[in-house]
């Protein structure tokens, strides 16, 4: 095409749902990159709240999910690391006290990028161009090695917390009956187990194991049967006895803000813009977040103004500040909390957690926010 409303810089999620919002509202949206064949590889689980998939049902992707690829939580456990002379604080979420349906949704990332895939398919108004398609506005949603934000010269300085996360597919001996499990260790260890249907319904996990960058890779090269050792040793047989069921892949932990998110004729979404450490897997609900709020300042705007105004950008550059502000910094306080190595610290975090889970009113707050309510 000779031209464009909005070039979309990216396929992934995020990308992938701007367009097609955008596209509903009959602006015309070109999208870069190569169209990837699927994975059979892809161990990648997302954690969605209400607000993400409130989005993905209004672009008519959700319902069209297989329903093995869908899983919901309805509890959540929490667990700290004990002390010498104090046991590992607890802290659970429960969707029924709550008088929620879930508390979250896990989803399968290859189903949830096929569903898209097709979506954009059998979108009239989305189209394959090359990156240097004329556009009234360029939206950014490339990742967070984005080339296209360096080109603008937008700082982003990503602060490495020396750790890896690494994921993959697990079976059970028990059903997981909805429950995700996440364990602080010390150094900062996270283990989280996201209940889940794919390889055995009803017994699968999907895990994320954040470590220091030495244990990830030495977990990373076990064999199977070590793997399974380790793994089950850390969750003492809390979900049961675990045996590996995918492949293993690891990604790098930093914590990341660009120092603008927006400027005359160009907006940064998702990594692009904004990296949190994955301890309250939120890291896609905030990029989605990120896509709701720009299809809403656009399809807002007044006759007159221009989509890549500089000023109608800033409506949402403060649309998102404080949602992903707040969560970037959670999560790091979050993080150096528990990677503190005093015994003290560790018995006044683990008194915490069991002081927290006492506080209703405190727990359906946290609940609200993590759901993007």
């Amino acid at each position: 095409m000779q031209s464009v409303d909005v070039l979309v810089k990216g396929r992934g999620a995020v990308g992938s749902c701007l367009a097609l919002s955008l596209a509903a509202q009959g602006l015309t949206v070109g999208l870069t990159g190569t169209v990837e064949a699927p994975r059979t590889d892809d161990v990648r689980t997302y954690a969605l709240n209400a607000a993400s998939v409130q989005l993905l049902r209004d672009l008519k992707v959700w319902d069209g999910l297989p329903a093995d690829a869908v899983s919901p939580v309805y509890d959540m456990v929490i667990c700290g690391d004990a002390a010498a002379d104090l046991p590992a604080g607890r802290l659970s979420f429960s969707a029924w006290q709550q008088g929620l349906r879930e508390l979250a949704v896990i989803v399968d990332a290859a189903a949830l990028d096929a569903q898209l895939a097709t979506a954009l398919r059998f979108s009239p108004h989305v189209h394959n161009v090359n990156t240097s398609t004329p556009a009234a506005l360029t939206a950014l949603c490339e990742g967070r090695e984005s080339a296209a934000r360096e080109a603008l010269g937008v700082e982003f300085k990503p602060k490495a917390y020396g750790h890896r996360a690494l994921a993959t597919r697990l079976v059970a001996d028990r059903p997981h009956l909805g429950v995700a499990r996440q364990w602080f260790g010390a150094g900062g260890e996270v283990l989280a187990l996201l209940p889940f249907e794919r390889p055995s319904s009803s017994q699968s996990y999907g895990l994320v194991w954040s470590c220091a960058e030495e244990r990830a890779q030495a977990l990373l090269a076990l064999p199977q049967a070590d793997f399974e050792r380790e793994l089950n040793a850390a969750t003492a047989g809390a979900a049961g006895m675990l045996s590996l069921a995918g492949a293993r892949a690891t990604w790098p932990l930093a914590l990341a803000r660009a120092e603008a998110v927006s400027g005359p004729g160009w907006a940064l979404l998702g990594d692009a813009a904004h990296l949190v450490h994955p301890l309250a897997g939120q890291g896609l609900n905030l990029g989605l977040g990120d896509v709701a709020a720009l299809s809403q300042v656009l399809a807002a705007r007044e006759p007159w103004r221009p989509l890549g105004d500089e000023r109608l950008l800033r409506r949402y550059a403060r649309e998102r500040l404080a949602p992903t502000l707040a969560m970037g910094e959670m999560t790091d306080a979050l993080q150096r909390l528990f990677a503190h190595p005093s015994p003290a610290v560790r018995g006044l975090r683990n008194r915490g957690l069991d002081a927290l889970n006492q506080l209703t009113p405190v727990k359906r707050w946290l609940t609200q926010r993590a759901l993007g309510l």
